[in-house]
């Protein structure tokens, strides 16, 4: 969500070489392309909503109110919703730690994925208790279950990786296993966009008028650096596979 939509579109659009549409959702909401496949989706705020800029994971559900119900069951938060919205049904919640995230039932752009080609590389979770998170959205959204279509989730290196059809779309991070949560941590989602080169994507993004909020770090093969937007929209870049 931005506070200007056509300034969000020429930063992003500059950035990552990003192309956008409108959508039947109205014309306060656009879906980028890159290469012609859908990545990602921006929508203005109302200039009333005293709402933070920043990117959200919407996970799509088959029915939007038990979903609400569950979240509600595991004393979370649906700030928003269920509500008609456009084509489909959308609530915006929270985790038991605070970690803002949204559920979409209804019609999914075709081609729509995390974690191939241009579109975001992976999302992040960081939290205080990464295990007792997956169980919360285990639970919630059905992860790591027997229906077709499931996601499934590994524990790798004291942290979870979840996983949908061989490709990581999301990593928890939180303590390590045996340690407690760690207090400082603000839980929160996290997007990551893979890019061609680093260097080139911090120019340009400053050029834009974004900010670097990180120096540049190794991350798997390659490297990556967390950006923020005009508006303060946090992001990662990174050229490597995790």
């Amino acid at each position: 969500m931005a506070r200007d939509l056509g300034a969000a579109e020429t930063f992003y659009g500059g950035v990552f070489g990003w192309e956008f549409r409108s959508t039947r959702l109205g014309e306060e909401f656009s879906v980028a392309l890159s290469d012609g496949a859908p990545v990602a989706g921006i929508g203005a705020l109302a200039p009333r909503l005293a709402v933070a800029v920043a990117w959200t994971p919407y996970f799509a559900v088959e029915d939007a109110d038990v979903t609400a119900a569950r979240i509600r069951e595991r004393s979370a938060t649906v700030a928003v919703g269920p509500l008609r919205f456009g084509t489909g049904r959308a609530a915006l919640a929270s985790d038991r730690e605070g970690a803002v995230f949204g559920i979409w039932e209804g019609e999914v752009i075709p081609d729509w994925s995390v974690g191939k080609g241009g579109a975001p590389a992976w999302l992040e979770l960081r939290t205080r208790n990464a295990f007792d998170a997956a169980i919360f959205y285990a639970e919630v959204l059905d992860w790591a279950g027997e229906r077709p279509g499931c996601c499934q989730v590994s524990y790798e290196d004291d942290h979870v990786v979840l996983s949908h059809g061989g490709i990581t779309v999301a990593r928890l991070f939180g303590g390590a296993v045996e340690a407690a949560p760690d207090p400082q941590v603000r839980p929160r989602w996290h997007v990551h966009f893979r890019v061609l080169d680093v260097d080139e994507t911090v120019e340009t993004a400053l050029r834009l008028g974004g900010t670097t909020m990180s120096s540049v770090q190794p991350s798997g093969n390659g490297r990556r650096v967390t950006l923020r937007d005009p508006d303060g929209g946090l992001f990662t870049v990174a050229d490597s596979v995790e």
